[in-house]
Parts: C-alpha cells; sequence; structure tokens
C-alpha cells in the first residue's frame, strides 16, 4: 500500500498531474481502452468527479477520447507523454530565463543595484561571510559562485574532493570559454579528471586543503571532512581585499 501511494506521488511530481488525473490515467493504462464507469470503479475516483478528469487529461494529451456508445477513452503511450512533458518544462524553462534575463534592463533593477552599492559600504564583516552546513548546500553555494564568475576561477582540491570538483565545474566550463574566464584548478592529478575538464587549466598540486574563488572577490573554503554530509562545514567569505590576499599567498607558495 505504501509502495502504491510513493507510486502515486512520483507520477504527480513527474507529469504535473493531481492524485484523481494520477489514479484515472494509471488505470486506463492498465486497459488500454475503457469507459468513465470502468475507470471510475478501477480507479476509486469518484463518478461525479471522473468526467471532468477525464476531459483535463484530454486537454493535456494524455487520453484521447473514442466516440460513441458509451464513450470510450483510449491511453496515449507513456514514451509519447514524457517526450511531450519534457518539451513542454524545457520551453518554459526557457521562457522564465527569458522574462529573468530581461529583469536586468529595467529601472527597478538599476535601482536594486544602487541600493546595494550604497548599502555595502555600511555592511559588518559577519554580514558578508557565515558558515554553511552539509553537503548538498555547500555543492549549491559553489554552483552559485561558480555561475557569476566573469574573469577567474581559482580552485585548490584535495585528493578526495576531485571528482565533486568537476561534477560541479562540469556545467560551466562551456561558459568559461564563452565568457573568457580563466579558471584553474589544482589538485593531485587524476587521468578521469583531465579527460572531463574543458577551458580549465589543470596543475598536479598535492593540496590538503579546498577552497573556491571566484573573479577575487568571493570563496567558499571546507574547514571539515566530509565523513557525514549532513555536517560538513564550509566558510563562505564575500571580500575582495581578503580573497585576493589569499590567492596572492597560494601563488606565492607555488613558487
Amino acid at each position: 500500500m505504501l509502495q502504491e501511494k510513493q507510486f502515486f506521488v512520483d507520477l504527480r511530481k513527474y507529469f504535473r498531474l493531481n492524485i484523481y488525473e494520477v489514479k484515472i490515467w494509471t488505470a486506463l493504462l492498465s486497459r488500454g481502452i475503457a469507459s468513465a464507469g470502468e475507470l471510475a470503479d478501477i480507479s476509486g475516483v469518484p463518478r461525479s468527479r471522473c468526467y471532468d478528469v477525464l476531459e483535463s487529461l484530454e486537454k493535456k494529451g494524455f487520453t484521447i477520447m473514442k466516440i460513441g456508445k458509451p464513450i470510450k477513452y483510449l491511453a496515449v503511450k507513456p514514451e509519447v507523454i514524457l517526450e511531450r512533458v519534457k518539451r513542454d518544462v524545457i520551453e518554459e524553462a526557457e521562457e522564465v530565463a527569458g522574462q529573468i534575463e530581461k529583469i536586468k534592463g529595467t529601472d527597478e533593477f538599476k535601482e536594486l543595484e544602487l541600493l546595494h552599492k550604497s548599502g555595502i559600504k555600511h555592511v559588518d564583516i559577519s554580514n558578508i561571510s557565515r558558515s554553511i552546513v552539509g553537503s548538498s548546500v555547500i555543492n549549491r553555494q559553489a554552483k552559485d559562485m561558480l555561475s557569476s564568475a566573469k574573469s577567474n576561477v581559482v580552485i585548490v582540491a584535495k585528493s578526495e574532493h576531485t571528482e565533486r570538483i568537476v561534477k560541479l565545474l562540469k556545467n560551466f566550463m562551456h561558459n568559461f570559454g564563452k565568457k573568457s574566464v580563466k579558471a584553474k584548478m589544482y589538485s593531485a592529478y587524476s587521468k578521469t579528471a583531465a579527460k572531463k575538464l574543458q577551458n580549465v587549466d589543470y596543475v598536479d598540486y598535492n593540496a590538503n586543503t579546498t577552497f573556491i574563488t571566484v573573479d577575487g572577490k568571493e570563496m567558499i573554503f571546507l574547514v571539515s571532512n566530509q565523513a557525514a554530509p549532513n555536517f560538513e562545514v564550509a566558510i563562505w567569505i564575500d571580500s575582495p581585499f581578503f580573497v585576493s590576499a589569499i590567492n596572492t599567498l597560494f601563488e606565492g607558495s607555488l613558487k
């Protein structure tokens, strides 16, 4: 029973349906063709709701109505549905991304930037640094930093973190090339990592710490071992003076 409930929950999430739509659709898939009454009996959806649910599924392209007496419904192949849902998600994401990009040119966004520039002069150090707990949260912060890189990225990684860093870089390496971002990674050499890295200078270096700096302004520094991912700790710092000093000290240690 629990497995069935989870199955419905997963389908709702994957295909953006409500619970009645999921139950009717799966019932129809199990029969191939059926009337509304038959689907109500199989799915447990109230008959009073069955027709409007089937109408909704037809509009979304999950079912096809077969005219006749009684009216029956055909199930569309899951593979066809999946491709359609994927296409809709991509189109929606591109539309939203385009709308967000347009915000940069608005007067409201320029006002926000002015507020930030005037406000940063009064910022306390506690507001430009913080501890981050949990591997997933740390990875998300690192990705946010990498996505905003404009000029340079410096990565120093322990050998046990090399694979993790390469995964973090996966979706950003192409943009490094497009934006002329100079990216360097210092870590113990790995053939597997070297094959995956693009637009990143890979320097063989036996690091005993892991950190990432972006544009000499922002950095994230791991301060604990990843024995328990949920309790891994990192420090995030947004300070051009401090981060530039760290980069200078590190580069000096290489000579």
